[in-house]
């Protein structure tokens, strides 16, 4: 079943929507929740539908349902880094990307100290998602057109995660990591289909607070100034040994 039928940016759950336009609605959330990744028969949750049908959960309801399932975890986050699943969990339940690196790091917190569940809860029961979609409309890229309380950046940094109708979010590369770690703007560039990356000249400070593992070890103040093309990894290296990135500035 190909999930790209739905082209309609807002898709609503009314009172007497026909059955034709409830599968409709349905597809819908599967197309946005899983990043238009392909849904065999079987992958469908056939419990949720039904109750959905019944009204006896609410679409918001159901998208909680698809990010809490094993499919999803097992597309974006047993594969994924961490800084990617975040920034897809941005996308697929909130509709834009993250702002800046208090967010990311706000969410890897929660997901590090009340863990996977509480992770998805954050954005879905979040106010945001209150006002933006309500009970009833399936999530969307509302970033790629004016939307009163997102930053202008974020309209450049939802085409840099919203690649095209042929692509998913199978990729499990984070797309915007330097960039907001760096408070840097996003180009936006045609998807790629060979060389030619942009490159730049500045250099960035990034301070850290590193401790080692172990009982006896103290945190410590960590510097590392490096490229922009080597930021990237940096960070994320950053985060694979357990460090907290404090500040990300460019330096002369």
């Amino acid at each position: 079943m190909s999930l790209w039928a739905i082209d309609s940016p807002r898709v609503e759950l009314r009172p007497n929507i026909t059955e034709d336009e409830l599968q409709t609605l349905i597809r819908t959330v599967y197309k946005q929740v899983l990043g238009n990744g392909y849904l065999m028969e079987s992958q469908r949750l056939v419990s949720a539908e039904s109750l959905l049908r019944d009204r006896k959960i609410t679409v918001r309801e159901f998208v909680n349902a698809v990010a809490k399932s094993e499919l999803y975890q097992s597309l974006f986050f047993n594969s994924s880094s961490q800084n990617r699943f975040i920034e897809l969990n941005f996308k697929h339940l909130l509709g834009r990307p993250p702002a800046d690196q208090s967010e990311i790091s706000e969410h890897v917190r929660i997901y590090n100290e009340q863990g996977y569940d509480a992770e998805i809860e954050s954005y879905i029961d979040s106010e945001e998602y209150q006002q933006s979609f309500g009970d009833s409309i399936v999530p969307y890229a509302r970033s790629t057109s004016s939307q009163t309380g997102l930053k202008n950046v974020s309209f450049n940094r939802t085409f840099a995660l919203l690649r095209g109708a042929a692509s998913s979010d199978s990729d499990r590369k984070a797309k915007l990591i330097s960039d907001v770690g760096a408070n840097l703007p996003t180009s936006i560039k045609a998807p790629a289909s060979g060389s030619g990356a942009s490159t730049t000249s500045k250099r960035f400070l990034i301070k850290v607070i590193k401790g080692a593992s172990g009982p006896r070890t103290r945190l410590g103040n960590i510097k590392y100034v490096v490229d922009y093309n080597q930021l990237s990894q940096q960070v994320q290296n950053i985060h694979k040994t357990g460090g907290k990135i404090v500040s990300i500035t460019e330096v002369a």
